[in-house]
């Protein structure tokens, strides 16, 4: 069967909040509730969400159709930005720039993307471990580590050519009983499911 990483939809960027705490936009909450109208979503079994308020939100919504409760995993976050706090757009592009291709090194104080990586592909396996492949799992977060993981999957370096279209509210699918890559990137209202 089949497991997806989901990442959340636009947010509600504020300065003045703690970047794990913004919550969905009117945009973003929408394109999760497209997304939970498509089938796929009421086959999901299990829903696992790391605790940032804008992936809790999009659980809860594709969670819905299929009346599972959201599993919170504290340590599915993103990598931690903390250090610089927030950084405005165009700053924050080049950061992130600067992260995929020096992954062995911190910007600025950020957490390292092999650190990063290692954490979440650490979470979802044990995860994996004990869940039951015959039942579709979504696991819902941040592109950056979803990134990193989607590296791990296709056993490719770190590299942000393999990372999600700008905007968020993107998933990729894949097969539980190997780890393989089923799709790639897609917006998470346009996928029509597992095939």
């Amino acid at each position: 069967m089949f497991g997806l990483y989901i990442t959340h939809p636009q947010v509600k960027i504020d300065a003045a909040v703690p970047v794990p705490k913004w919550g969905l936009s009117d945009v973003g909450a929408a394109r999760a509730r497209l997304a939970a109208d498509n089938p796929w979503a009421s086959q999901l079994r299990r829903i696992v969400s790391s605790d940032e308020t804008k992936a809790i939100e999009t659980a809860a919504i594709l969670a819905a159709p299929s009346g599972v409760s959201v599993e919170i995993v504290e340590d599915m976050h993103e990598n931690d930005r903390s250090a610089t706090g927030f950084l405005p757009p165009s700053e924050f592009e080049k950061a992130a720039d600067w992260f995929f291709a020096n992954p062995q090194q911190s910007f600025n104080g950020w957490e390292r993307a092999i650190d990063a990586q290692r954490r979440i592909v650490s979470n979802v396996e044990r995860i994996l471990a004990t869940h039951d492949s015959s039942l579709p799992i979504a696991f819902v977060g941040h592109g950056g580590v979803g990134t990193l993981l989607k590296c791990h999957l296709e056993g490719r370096p770190i590299g942000r050519d393999r990372d999600q279209p700008g905007g968020g509210g993107n998933l990729y699918c894949f097969r539980l009983a190997d780890r393989r890559l089923s799709c790639d990137w897609t917006p998470i209202e346009d996928w029509q499911g597992w095939i």
